[in-house]
């Protein structure tokens, strides 16, 4: 079983995108059974929330729904039951590593690290832009599925 944990401040917009599209991405290949996907906040601001509106409107433009889905934090034992921490952005990543005390096994990586456009995920709470941020969510949980498949 491959563990996978998205994760961004609030996980309540990029994070939990990325679950139910990587999630869907699974499903589609019929992988379901070897995976276990989640995400999570590096922050309690939003604790217990649903997933913003924009991105449950996005996703459900895509044919993904996302009911039950609440903000949840990341916790340090979350290092030990997952085999991949992905951020979406560098601060996402500074704060995992806080949360959960380092990184000696590399398991912690940024999202767009798996394409060849290594880069943050704009935050579409400031940004307004949720179609940008699927673009961006999608294409890295496609290079981070290939990249799993390859292993």
């Amino acid at each position: 079983m491959i563990r996978i944990l998205f994760v961004c401040h609030g996980n309540i917009c990029r994070s939990p995108m990325a679950e139910f599209v990587f999630r869907d991405m699974v499903q589609k290949r019929g992988l379901e059974d070897s995976f276990l996907i989640a995400s999570a906040a590096t922050s309690r601001e939003e604790q217990g929330n649903p997933v913003h509106y924009g991105t449950r409107n996005k996703l459900r433009e895509c044919g993904i729904l996302t009911e039950g889905k609440y903000s949840t934090p990341l916790k340090k034992r979350d290092y030990d039951k997952y085999d991949y921490l992905i951020g979406m952005d560098q601060w996402n990543i500074t704060n995992i590593k806080r949360i959960i005390g380092g990184d000696p096994e590399k398991k912690v990586r940024k999202l767009l690290d798996f394409t060849e456009d290594s880069r943050d995920i704009a935050d579409p709470w400031y940004t307004g832009d949720f179609d940008k941020t699927y673009k961006d969510v999608y294409s890295g949980c496609q290079a981070l599925l290939d990249f799993i498949l390859e292993q």
